[in-house]
């Protein structure tokens, strides 16, 4: 296959996963997170929106880069989430359903209280609004969280994470 065909299949399976999670919702049973590398039983651990919601939510309501005012984010803690898995690392390599990644150093999570959001003003995301899966930060509650560095580890339409 020449460039341009691989280009077409790269965009096909990007739109396909796309309009995958566009219309699932909490309640469909769809796989929309994994989590994997160093973490209790080494084996990866598939989840639903359903099974991340039940963990527990947390709510941040804070202004982004990404939103005009003011947003109510609601989500699973990230430390939580990392204790529920047995997480063994200090980063967390994120992915996100377009391939962005970036890292997350663990301690980031309980530190300033980070959550993956799956709600945003009380609805489920769709992959159009930045879901299913977005990292958020407090970013309102430390002047030192609105800058680039924090930005950058706020991946949206998350879809794996890696402890290493």
């Amino acid at each position: 296959m020449g460039k341009f065909s691989n280009f077409i299949c790269a965009a096909v399976t990007v739109i396909s996963i796309g309009l995958c999670f566009t219309s699932a919702n909490a309640d469909d049973g769809r796989v929309v997170l994994t989590i994997d590398g160093e973490i209790a039983g080494s084996t990866p651990r598939n989840f639903t929106l359903e099974q991340l919601e039940a963990i527990g939510m947390e709510t941040i309501k804070t202004a982004t880069p990404w939103h005009e005012g003011e947003q109510t984010f609601e989500g699973v803690p990230l430390a939580a989430l990392m204790q529920h898995v047995g997480a063994n690392g200090d980063i967390a390599y994120v992915l996100a359903l377009n391939n962005y990644s970036t890292e997350v150093p663990i301690t980031d999570f309980e530190e300033h209280g980070v959550i993956l959001a799956s709600r945003k003003g009380g609805e489920a995301m769709s992959v159009a609004e930045k879901g299913p899966l977005f990292i958020i930060y407090p970013y309102d509650s430390d002047p030192a969280l609105r800058t680039e560095l924090y930005y950058t580890r706020s991946a949206w339409q998350v879809r794996q994470i890696t402890i290493e």
